[in-house]
């Protein structure tokens, strides 16, 4: 049964940071895109960062771009986004979710995803 469990959320400043850790199991992470997603309330899911099976190539939104990383540890099987500069604006719950080996920017394309974890930033 594969399982993704995010953990790093929570209340944060305008200005602060925040690093979301996503912990897997049950899939050979190495073989598996990882992304990030979030849901503001009233809006759609929406792409934030992907990363690809091996690490070698990562795609920010251009709404974090700058400001996010995401990053993966393939012997943990752990993937992370860290956060810096947030604003308000990326108030939402944050989803980590698989892919199978491509990357993609489209939350239909994902096999697998967490529970999320709340991300809120007072201003």
């Amino acid at each position: 049964q594969v399982q993704l469990v995010e953990s790093g959320g929570g209340l944060v400043q305008a200005g602060g940071s925040l690093r979301l850790s996503c912990a897997s199991s049950g899939l050979t992470f190495s073989n598996y895109a990882m992304g990030w997603f979030r849901q503001a309330p009233g809006k759609e899911r929406e792409f934030v960062a992907t990363i690809s099976s091996r690490g070698s190539r990562t795609v920010n939104a251009d709404s974090v771009r700058g400001r996010f990383t995401i990053s993966r540890d393939n012997a943990k099987n752990m993937v992370y986004l860290q956060m810096n500069s947030l604003k308000p604006e990326d108030t939402a719950i944050y989803y980590c979710a698989a892919k199978f080996y491509f990357t993609s920017y489209a939350p239909r394309e994902y096999s697998y995803w967490g529970q999320g974890t709340q991300v809120t930033v007072s201003s």
